[in-house]
C-alpha cells in the first residue's frame, strides 16, 4: 500500500482546520438479508483521506500546532480472521497507511470527547449519517457535563464535506492514474460486449460479458448498476432490468463502468445488434456523435460547466430539425426547449470516487455562474437522443435511443479523453464483424 497520496491529502485538510477537530467515519457494513451482507464498500470521503479498506474505522484529524491524524480501527482477532479474513489491527494500520497514531475502534467512545474538548470548531457533516450525528451529540454532551471543571465544548460545527468536496473536484496525479486504468478496463469491457453481441441474446448476457472483462482485468466490479438496453428500452434513461431479448435490427445501448481502487469509470456505447447500422440508425447516431465531439472540443480551462452542454445541444437541435422532429431555428428551439421530449438530460457530470462525483456545478447563489473548468477536473460527456414510441414524431424513428459517453480530463491546454471503446460507425461495425 502506497499511502503517500492519502497522507498528503490529510495534511492539506489539517492545514485548513485551524485548531479544530474533524471526524470522518467510514461506511458501515450493510445487511442484505438475514445474515448475508452486501459486498462491502467504504465511504468515499473516508477512503479519499486514508485508502484504508476495512469497515468499523474512523479518522480523527486534530488541528493546531501539534496537528496529527489518528485512525481508529478493529483490533486483530484470530477467530474472526479465520471466518472473515485478515485485519490490519491498529499498529500495522498506522504504519501501512501513514497515520501518526492508531487505536482500537472500541476506545473511540471514550477518547472522542477528549479529542474534541477545548477546540473551537468541530468539523462534522450533519445529516450524512444519523447514527453518527447521535454519537457526535453524545460526545458533545459529555464535554458539556464537565463545564464546571473549565472544559468547554466546540462552539461551532462546520460541514467537513464542503471542504472535502472542493478538494475532490480537482484530481491529483494518483487519482488520474487510477481513473485512467479504470477507463481502460471499462473500454475493454464495452469492446468485448460488441464482439459478443448476436441477435436473440438476452441483455443480461452482454452484462455478463462486461462483468467478466471488468473482473478479469482486476477491477473491483461495476461502479454502478449497468444499463443494457435493447431497442425501445434505450429510451428509458435508467433501465436496469436487462432481461429482454435483443432483436436483430435494433440498437442496444450499454451504459456501464467499472470501479478500481475506489474510482469510477462511466461509458455509454450504442451499437447495432446485428453488427451493421441501418441508414436511419446511422443518421441518428452520427448526430449524437457530432454533438459529443462538439462538446469535447468545448472542454477546456476557463470554460464554464454549461459551455460544453450548450455546444452539444446546438448540434442535437439541428439534428432534430433535419429529422423533421421539430421545426424552426436552432436558436428558437434552444430558447423554447422544444428539444426536451427527446433530449431531457444534461451533457455530463463530475466523475471520481462517486459516479456522480462531488463538487459544485455553480459557484454560488449570488452570481449563479456555472463553475469554470480547471486542469485536473474530470467529467463525463454524454449527449443522446431518445425517440420513445407514442411521441409526436415520424413513426420510423420510434424506438431508437442513442447515447454516447466518454470520461474526460481537463488539462492545461484543453482536455484528454480517458475512454477508448469503439465509437465511430466504421470502427464499431469492424469490431462486430463475425466472419
Amino acid at each position: 500500500m502506497h499511502h503517500q497520496p492519502y497522507s498528503d491529502r490529510r495534511r492539506k485538510v489539517l492545514a485548513r482546520l485551524g485548531d479544530g477537530v474533524a471526524v470522518i467515519p467510514t461506511a458501515p457494513e450493510r445487511l442484505r438479508n438475514r445474515d448475508a451482507h452486501y459486498p462491502y464498500r467504504f465511504d468515499s470521503y473516508f477512503w479519499y483521506l486514508s485508502g484504508f479498506p476495512e469497515p468499523e474505522a474512523v479518522i480523527v484529524l486534530v488541528g493546531g500546532k501539534e496537528a496529527k491524524a489518528l485512525l481508529f480501527c478493529r483490533e486483530r482477532d484470530q477467530e474472526r480472521e479465520v471466518w472473515d479474513g485478515f485485519r490490519y489491527g491498529p499498529q500495522t494500520a498506522a504504519e501501512a497507511f501513514g497515520f501518526c497514531e492508531a487505536h482500537p475502534i472500541a476506545s473511540l467512545e471514550a477518547k472522542l470527547p477528549e479529542l474534541i474538548a477545548n477546540r473551537s470548531v468541530l468539523w462534522h457533516s450533519l445529516g450524512h449519517d444519523p447514527m453518527w450525528d447521535g454519537r457526535i451529540a453524545a460526545a458533545l454532551n459529555r464535554i458539556r457535563e464537565q463545564g464546571r471543571s473549565g472544559i468547554r465544548a466546540p462552539t461551532e460545527i462546520r460541514d467537513l464535506h464542503s471542504l472535502l468536496d472542493d478538494m475532490r473536484l480537482t484530481k491529483d496525479a494518483h487519482e488520474i492514474e487510477c481513473m485512467r486504468r479504470a477507463a481502460d478496463i471499462a473500454s475493454a469491457g464495452h469492446a468485448r460486449a460488441m464482439r459478443a453481441c448476436r441477435p436473440g441474446m438476452a441483455e443480461y448476457e452482454l452484462e455478463a460479458e462486461l462483468s467478466y472483462e471488468f473482473r478479469r482485468r482486476g477491477a473491483d466490479g461495476h461502479a454502478y448498476t449497468p444499463i443494457v438496453a435493447g431497442g425501445v428500452n434505450a429510451c428509458i434513461l435508467h433501465y436496469v432490468e436487462n432481461n429482454k431479448l435483443l432483436a436483430a435490427h435494433s440498437l442496444v445501448l450499454i451504459d456501464a463502468g467499472c470501479e478500481l481502487a475506489g474510482y469510477a469509470s462511466d461509458i455509454t456505447r450504442t451499437f447495432p445488434v446485428g453488427g451493421r447500422f441501418s441508414t436511419l440508425q446511422r443518421e441518428v447516431y452520427e448526430i449524437v456523435l457530432a454533438a459529443q465531439q462538439a462538446a469535447i472540443d468545448a472542454v477546456r480551462p476557463g470554460a464554464s460547466f454549461m459551455d460544453y452542454h450548450q455546444a452539444a445541444l446546438r448540434i442535437l437541435v439541428q439534428g432534430l430539425i433535419d429529422l423533421d422532429v421539430i421545426a424552426g431555428s436552432v436558436d428558437g428551439a434552444v430558447e423554447s426547449e422544444a428539444y426536451k421530449p427527446w433530449y431531457m438530460h444534461r451533457t455530463g457530470h463530475w466523475l471520481g470516487l462517486d459516479v456522480h462525483d462531488v463538487g459544485d456545478y455553480r459557484n454560488g447563489p449570488e452570481t449563479g455562474d456555472w463553475t469554470r473548468l480547471a486542469p485536473g477536473m474530470t467529467l463525463t460527456v454524454e449527449p443522446g437522443l431518445y425517440f420513445a414510441p407514442g411521441t409526436k414524431i415520424p413513426t420510423h424513428l420510434h424506438g431508437i435511443g442513442v447515447r454516447i459517453e466518454d470520461d474526460v480530463l481537463v488539462t492545461a491546454d484543453g482536455c484528454t479523453v480517458y475512454t477508448s471503446a469503439p465509437k465511430a460507425v466504421a470502427e464499431i461495425e469492424e469490431v462486430m464483424r463475425h466472419d
